[in-house]
């Protein structure tokens, strides 16, 4: 299915999104994107839907014909104290925060999103496979958040989170089991399974 320029026309629309809400480890990221109404990109699909490599070919394009675009997070703490879910939508509004021009509708890929100021908004389930600004938050908001992963990788490299992004892998939930947790890890998560917690 091609995907769609915009929700509503004549209006300055942004679309929004967030990833690594299902992490283990590491801040939830979320991008919102203003595009140009004419913009189209034959490859630009949800973020899930596209290699690594496809990814990070694409973010510098929707960086570069954006007519703005903001990213953000929240933190492992965060995450914590308010839950995923309000973390989810406190990083998207944050990402909103960030852009210059202040959009006149947003829609957000999902069913549920807390109203940003008084800005109309519409829910949208897999809506990053059907709008190019939602399609373009998730690729934004994926890349941002997979190379904070790779930066903290370094210094905790027996998570492997390059390679699972701080996803719950059995390799992840083994390194948690061997070595413990860390500062980036979210403490209200099940962070093991309940086959390796009997033995913990």
């Amino acid at each position: 299915m091609a995907l769609k320029p915009f929700h509503t026309s004549d209006l300055t629309e942004a679309g929004c999104d967030e990833a690594g809400r299902g992490c283990l480890a590491g801040p939830v990221y979320a991008a919102a994107v203003i595009l140009p109404p004419d913009y189209f990109h034959p490859l630009l699909n949800d973020s899930k839907q596209l290699s690594e490599k496809q990814r990070n070919i694409i973010r510098p394009e929707i960086e570069k014909e954006a007519i703005d675009f903001g990213v953000s997070w929240c933190t492992a703490n965060e995450i914590d104290e308010i839950n995923i879910l309000n973390a989810s939508y406190l990083a998207m509004h944050r990402a909103v925060d960030k852009l210059k021009k202040i959009p006149e509708h947003l829609i957000i890929d999902g069913n549920r999103f807390r109203p940003y100021k008084a800005i109309p908004h519409h829910c949208i389930i897999k809506g990053d496979g059907l709008y190019f600004s939602i399609a373009a938050a998730s690729v934004l908001a994926k890349t941002y958040r997979d190379e904070f992963m790779f930066q903290i990788d370094a210094d905790f490299p027996d998570y492997k989170w390059k390679n699972n992004k701080g996803y719950p892998t059995k390799a992840h939930r083994e390194a948690i089991k061997k070595y413990g947790t860390n500062k980036w890890h979210r403490m209200s998560f099940r962070l093991l399974d309940e086959q390796m917690s009997i033995n913990f």
